[in-house]
């Protein structure tokens, strides 16, 4: 596929990007957003909290993104998790669950040695910017 059909996706909403990557890459309906930490976009610090607190500012930024898209959280098809630790399953699945409803999208959810900044949580994201909102 040709680079001419890739667009870039950028949102003010989201923390500026640390390394030579997009926010989001759209390719016709898919788009593809790239790992967000628990940055806060005004101040670019991680915010302080434990791993729940942290979900919820990486959730806050995915959105940021995809609705910088054109779309909304409910077109995830998959995401990817990334848990420093493990013991924080639990709670960064009930953030989660407030952002996400069903039928959920797919996702894979793997421990991880570091994450950039100190983060305790990462997620990534492919959305289906035409298909209808799911209820």
């Amino acid at each position: 596929m040709s680079k001419k059909k890739l667009k870039s996706i950028k949102s003010e909403r989201a923390p500026a990007v640390i390394g030579p990557y997009s926010q989001a890459v759209r390719v016709g309906e898919l788009l593809f957003v790239s790992g967000q930490i628990p940055v806060d976009p005004a101040t670019g610090e991680l915010v302080e909290g434990d791993a729940a607190a942290q979900a919820q500012q990486v959730l806050r930024n995915l959105e940021s993104v995809v609705t910088a898209a054109g779309g909304s959280l409910s077109q995830v098809m998959r995401s990817g998790m990334f848990l420093v630790d493990l013991a924080d399953f639990q709670a960064v699945n009930q953030v989660y669950s407030s952002y996400f409803h069903p039928p959920y999208p797919a996702r894979s959810t793997v421990q991880v040695a570091a994450l950039p900044k100190g983060a305790r949580v990462e997620i990534e994201a492919v959305v289906h910017l035409k298909s209808k909102p799911k209820i």
